[in-house]
């Protein structure tokens, strides 16, 4: 860098003297001077040239001294370091500069090979505050830029140490949540624009900030649909369960925010979610250019599939074996083994229940006829048909009665396309 250097005196011989003792270093770029005779005149060449990097400023001067200056460039937002120079002797002058944020003094009569180490010590601290002040300017973008996908403890350590690293593809055990709005389409076509971009924003909001709270990745907005990684990109040892806490919470504020806007004349669904556990390539998929942060790969599109699920089941959560084995102490019931879409293989698959309801008599009844649907008990029907007239809301129950009256068998449930 070519560092300019505002030197600061009345003297009339001095501006002649340091080009002389400096030709060198001008001629090779590495400095350039400008004079000024005052404080006044030094503030007014700053604010033509607000590029200075260091000021070398006397204080006995006229109109503004010195000291006067100092001050004026330290409560400036883009403090100049600054060297004083001033008569030997003088410390009572020196010590009110050091105090008032110079950077370096010199005595007078000025000595050249003093001023130039001087001067190259001082280059060298404005190149360290511009290259740590960069530092930061990148780690501040960086942790905005991160802020879209990952909760603020996660972002702040990603910005830390730097945005590509841990952002690089690779193949990764996670736990995928996808979430979706039923009959979003229809609201599109029918709501105001004012009103759907209001609720979509609170909507998109509320449910990223349960993400945050459970420190999950937001992999992936779509309109209505989101897409949430846990054990991405940190390791996260209990992300199974972090995974359907998460989606229990997620629930829990969707239909909050459902019932609130019903109230307002607002016909907004259900949200539907499903959680699915498996290896899956995650990364930074946008290049050079772009931030991508998502992943690929047959955990994703099961965790899509378990989400769609839900609108034949009548559930609003369903989650696959594999994140319910991988949780401690899971709450839940079995759904059934589920056929879906690309897969070959049917997936046992869960509804997670809150404990309250977990430990309810209802569940237990269910437990009691999913058992007989499963060993092909005739008696699966009737049991079902006792807990729906029991619990008429119990839309699973409903579900497995239907399979039952249409003649369906045993847990292997094929969903309809």
């Amino acid at each position: 860098m070519t560092a300019t250097i505002l030197v600061v005196d009345d003297e009339p011989d001095l501006e002649a003297l340091v080009l002389q003792k400096f030709r060198k270093q001008i001629r090779d770029g590495a400095v350039q001077f400008m004079f000024a005779h005052d404080g006044i005149e030094a503030l007014q060449s700053i604010e033509q040239l607000p590029q200075v990097d260091i000021v070398v400023s006397d204080i006995n001067m006229p109109r503004m001294d010195g000291l006067s200056l100092l001050q004026k460039l330290q409560e400036a937002e883009d403090k100049k370091s600054t060297i004083i120079v001033s008569a030997y002797g003088d410390m009572s002058n020196i010590r009110t500069a050091m105090n008032r944020g110079a950077f370096d003094f010199l005595t007078k009569p000025i000595d050249f090979g003093d001023l130039e180490m001087t001067i190259d010590k001082t280059i060298r601290h404005v190149e360290a505050m511009r290259d740590a002040r960069r530092r930061q300017l990148e780690a501040e973008r960086a942790h905005a830029s991160l802020s879209r996908y990952f909760s603020p403890q996660i972002a702040f350590r990603l910005a830390a140490v730097g945005e590509s690293e841990g952002m690089e593809v690779q193949w990764r055990p996670i736990a995928a949540i996808f979430t979706d709005i039923a009959g979003f389409t229809s609201l599109v076509e029918n709501a105001k624009p004012e009103v759907l971009g209001a609720l979509l924003n609170e909507y998109v909001g509320g449910m990223t900030d349960v993400v945050f709270a459970h420190e999950g990745t937001v992999a992936k907005i779509i309109g209505d649909a989101i897409q949430i990684l846990f054990n991405a990109p940190g390791d996260q040892p209990d992300y199974a369960a972090r995974a359907i806490a998460c989606a229990h919470d997620l629930d829990s504020w969707a239909e909050t925010f459902r019932e609130r806007w019903n109230s307002k004349g607002v016909n907004f669904g259900v949200t539907r979610i499903g959680v699915h556990a498996g290896p899956a390539l995650v990364g930074n998929f946008g290049g050079s250019r772009f931030f991508d942060y998502t992943a690929y790969g047959d955990t994703i599109n099961t965790a899509a599939r378990l989400e769609a699920a839900n609108k034949f089941l009548g559930t609003r959560i369903c989650v696959s074996a594999a994140v319910a084995e991988g949780a401690t102490e899971f709450r839940g019931r079995p759904v059934g083994d589920l056929m879906l879409r690309g897969r070959s293989e049917p997936l046992r698959a869960f509804e997670p229940l809150a404990e309250s309801s977990f430990n309810s008599d209802a569940t237990a009844q269910y437990s009691v006829a999913f058992a007989k649907l499963e060993a092909g008990d005739a008696g699966a029907m009737p049991a079902f048909a006792a807990l729906v007239g029991l619990h008429a809301g119990d839309a699973l129950a409903g579900f497995h009665l239907r399979r039952l009256l249409n003649g369906a068998k045993g847990a292997r449930v094929q969903l309809e396309h």
